[in-house]
């Protein structure tokens, strides 16, 4: 079979056979004026519950268009559950780590405010324009949603015990993070997951002793070299999703 092509947009709207897709002023602006694209284009669309389904562009008005649904070209898959807590950092830093968080296969991004954390106030539609745009360009078909900031202390106090948590902590005792994650199989197959990667400096005392005083906790090590936070996410989530995740 043919694998359908054209721009992939994550939509609203139910999808389903012969259905017509209301879309946002900024997907028509950049169907229309930016890929120039005419009636009977196709296009992929996906909303992260019914799989991914080709449609085709039927102009309403000179400047607006919608989409005609088509058929299905992907069901949804399963999904593994792993939730990315992060430090915030500066725009440009934190635009990437949200990108390749998602295209790591992350479930959820939720900032955390530490005591080292050096921003504050967060964007949160910038950071739901991240996600979507990482999930439209990798081809996949769910959008984690994008969590409000939280304190430390607050999602410790919240967490679901029965998820795993892993935290990269320079001062770890297993230097290897591979021994680390292998021994935390013992606690079964397919366990949820959370990764939580610290601001730059990691966390302090008082919030280390916080986290070792949790059950079901794992302290990772990213090897002899101290990465920049972005870079330390992207590794900690591939190390994870190769050991416990879906890369197995």
């Amino acid at each position: 079979m043919e694998k359908p092509v054209g721009p992939r947009l994550f939509v609203a709207g139910d999808l389903m056979g012969d259905a017509v897709i209301v879309l946002e002023r900024d997907q028509v602006n950049y169907l229309v004026n930016v890929l120039r694209l005419g009636a009977g284009s196709p296009v992929l669309a996906f909303n992260g519950r019914d799989g991914e389904w080709l449609c085709g562009i039927e102009p309403v008005s000179r400047k607006d268009v919608v989409l005609r649904v088509r058929r299905q070209t992907r069901p949804q898959p399963p999904q593994a559950d792993m939730h990315c807590l992060f430090a915030p950092l500066k725009s440009a830093r934190l635009d990437y780590m949200a990108q390749k968080a998602v295209e790591m296969g992350a479930t959820l991004l939720q900032p955390i405010l530490t005591r080292r954390t050096q921003v504050s106030r967060i964007n949160t539609g910038r950071l739901v324009a991240n996600a979507v745009e990482a999930a439209e360009q990798c081809g996949l078909l769910s959008v984690p949603p994008v969590a409000i900031e939280m304190k430390l202390e607050r999602a410790v106090a919240a967490r679901d015990e029965r998820r795993l948590l892993i935290f990269c902590d320079e001062d770890a005792p297993v230097a290897n993070p591979l021994d680390a994650l292998l021994a935390s199989r013992a606690a079964g197959p397919d366990q949820p997951l959370a990764l939580l990667v610290g601001p730059e400096g990691g966390f302090d005392d008082e919030e280390r002793r916080l986290l070792l005083a949790q059950p079901r906790i794992v302290r990772l090590s990213l090897g002899p070299r101290i990465l920049r936070a972005d870079t330390a996410a992207v590794a900690a989530l591939a190390i994870v999703q190769a050991c416990l995740g879906d890369w197995r």
